[in-house]
């Protein structure tokens, strides 16, 4: 079974012997309207969207992809903290505007940096090294 969207946003659990995880669900025969489960099909289109454009073969290494922005954010925000500290960056010495204006230039390189070496521990260098020198070019940077 697949769940998909009605015309009318409720969502219903529909027979997929002969539906294919498209926009179209032509085909598609609802079981019930009555269930309201989340649908995962366009979930399931982004993800083959996503594997298509990075050019990603499996659904683990997708996956491998997702924890490593997941860690490099989480580890990128977190070291900002001390790193503003260090400087004598306080949330009190500067008005708060400036103060979360200058953490997140702070935390861009500290990212960009973080993204490739998570990249290369996970095993993932050439995706993480692509990816980094295509957002650098979109800023006008070029390695």
């Amino acid at each position: 079974m697949r769940t998909v969207a009605s015309s009318s946003k409720q969502f219903f659990v529909v027979n997929t012997a002969n539906c294919d995880c498209t926009l179209n669900t032509e085909n598609c025969q609802p079981f019930s309207k009555l269930d309201k489960i989340p649908y995962i099909c366009n979930e399931i289109l982004l993800m083959e969207k996503l594997k298509q454009r990075w050019g990603v073969t499996s659904n683990f290494q997708l996956l491998i992809i997702f924890i490593v922005f997941a860690i490099t954010g989480s580890t990128a925000a977190k070291i900002a903290g001390p790193i503003t500290e260090y400087i004598g960056l306080h949330p009190d010495s500067l008005h708060p505007v400036l103060y979360w204006v200058v953490r997140i230039l702070l935390i861009f390189p500290i990212y960009q940096v973080l993204l490739v070496l998570f990249g290369w521990i996970f095993g993932q260098f050439d995706f993480f090294w692509n990816f980094e020198k295509k957002m650098l070019k979109r800023f006008g940077i070029k390695i």
